[in-house]
């Protein structure tokens, strides 16, 4: 059964309540991405409110999507089972109360907890967004429209967040930056209960737990076995054993997959190039992202002083640069198809993140025209993706494949933190030259060396220190161009021909 039929059983919405169950379920992904990018600025305040190490700050940060990751598929397929709007309802109370928690967190444990609490709501509430969508409009150029103004949603959630926690760490205390969530939780809540449609439930299919958690083991495993490898110094042993821990989770839950009648994920859905091309351009687009966000918003705090406001200002940029792409993709792909949209943002993106590359240290100017560029291809690239993924499966297949969409946009976002955090501190170290009156403890990272040259009030060795931090944010940028330029050669090549080619209901999965 394609998307763009009706399901069995289900009444077709008037026009006027699928478009406010769009701006409903937006609002819950709103409160999602918001979660994602909000502690970008406010990590050094949350780091020093709450006497957090290096290891617990990056925690902080990816104990959200890395629980959110794990439980995403799972949480998809129980949407198949007891429905979607049951799994959105399900998943803005947990949302809310967890949020609470996290506000009046006392320790950086109990906020880690919370946040992994959080992830959980988020993991019910993603794919239910995106599935209701693609069960309520059925008419295949409505629905791109639909999606990609989901896709806009997304990308206003990654831009309000820094600016959102800036402006709130400038007026309260942290715990505003989680606070805010509650009341649009039970607006959210409120609406969905008015407007969202039961829709068809498959109770004869059951929900298996073991596999949520081989998924769950294994992302935990590749994300701690890149921290740990990367690290300054690099732990081999917690590496290595981490790395066992993701191919020997990744290989059961591969294989349970083929032995189960009902599997948590189809392998068969990613044989279809357009499906395939729309999660990995989710993921380059959000590694990108993430990773531009989170060394943009350190490095402008850090070195040149901006408070957490003008950062998050900042990297707004990229964001807000990308909702004209984003609108544009889904209006005109019945007309271009996925290849131009998706290959070519990936290479305006490597663009733009290379204008930042080389332009930085000649003026802000270059920095918010590469942000700049970068958002617009970005745009392209991400709201397209998700019709790719939704518009190539059947219909009773949608919450897994909108759980595959939102893992491979937390897949590389955790990557991104992972790998682009732990290389900017290796990269500080290795650029850091050897100085006599240097601190030993300035030699662990920048923040350190920061707060060592306040106290002290000898700054002589700063500079160096600074200078190095730079030359690591110049590597970590060009990394990031170099991923992007290799996704859009990749996709190129799986888009080539016509299987796929305009994202449309002719190849499917059945």
């Amino acid at each position: 059964m394609a998307l763009s039929q009706p399901l069995a059983g289900a009444p077709a919405l008037s026009r006027a309540r699928r478009w406010a169950l769009l701006f409903t379920v937006a609002a819950g992904l709103l409160l999602v991405t918001l979660d994602n990018s909000v502690l970008y600025t406010a990590l050094p305040t949350l780091t020093e409110e709450l006497s957090a190490s290096a290891g617990q700050a990056l925690w902080i940060i990816n104990a959200y999507p890395l629980v959110m990751a794990g439980l995403l598929l799972g949480a998809g397929t129980l949407g198949d089972r007891i429905g979607h709007r049951r799994m959105f309802l399900i998943g803005l109370v947990v949302f809310g109360v967890a949020s609470l928690a996290a506000a009046f967190a006392d320790t950086a444990t109990q906020l880690i907890a919370a946040r992994a609490f959080l992830a959980i709501g988020a993991a019910a509430m993603m794919p239910a967004t995106l599935a209701l969508i693609g069960l309520s409009f059925h008419e295949d150029r409505e629905r791109n429209i639909a999606i990609a103004i989901w896709g806009s949603v997304a990308i206003v959630g990654a831009a309000l967040g820094p600016i959102i926690g800036g402006w709130l760490l400038q007026h309260f205390w942290w715990g505003s930056v989680f606070l805010i969530n509650v009341p649009v939780v039970v607006v959210a809540f409120v609406a969905t209960l008015l407007l969202a449609p039961e829709g068809q439930r498959d109770t004869s299919r059951p929900w298996d737990l073991v596999s949520s958690v081989l998924a769950l083991a294994a992302l935990s495993g590749l994300v701690l076995a890149i921290k740990s490898l990367i690290a300054t110094p690099p732990s081999y042993a917690l590496g290595a054993g981490a790395l066992l821990l993701a191919v020997i989770s990744g290989a059961a839950f591969a294989r349970r997959q083929q032995q189960l009648p009902y599997p948590l994920l189809d392998f068969a859905i990613f044989r279809n190039p357009a499906f395939l091309a729309g999660t990995l351009s989710a993921v380059f687009t959000l590694f990108a992202m993430a990773g531009l966000q989170l060394v943009t918003t350190q490095r402008f705090q850090l070195v040149a002083g901006f408070t957490p406001l003008q950062a998050g200002l900042l990297v707004s940029v990229a964001a807000l640069g990308s909702l004209p792409s984003a609108l544009l993709g889904g209006s005109i792909l019945h007309r271009v198809g996925l290849r131009p949209l998706i290959c070519g943002g990936l290479a305006a993106g490597a663009l733009g993140v290379g204008v930042v590359a080389f332009g930085f240290p000649h003026g802000l100017g270059w920095v918010v025209a590469g942000m700049a560029i970068t958002g617009f291809g970005m745009g392209s690239a991400i709201s397209v993706a998700s019709t790719a993924i939704l518009n190539n499966v059947p219909a009773h297949r949608a919450g897994m494949a909108s759980s595959v969409e939102e893992v491979s946009y937390e897949f590389g976002g955790l990557l991104a933190v992972a790998m682009l955090g732990s290389l900017s501190a290796a990269m500080y170290s290795a650029f850091l030259p050897v100085s006599a009156d240097m601190p030993a403890f300035a030699r662990e990272g920048f923040t350190q060396a920061l707060h060592a040259a306040r106290e002290s009030g000898q700054g002589e060795w700063f500079a160096l220190a600074a200078a190095a931090y730079d030359r690591g944010y110049q590597i970590v940028l060009l990394v990031i161009t170099a991923v992007l330029a290799m996704g859009a050669t990749i996709l190129a090549r799986l888009l080539r021909g016509r299987v796929g080619s305009r994202g449309g209901a002719a190849d499917r999965v059945k």
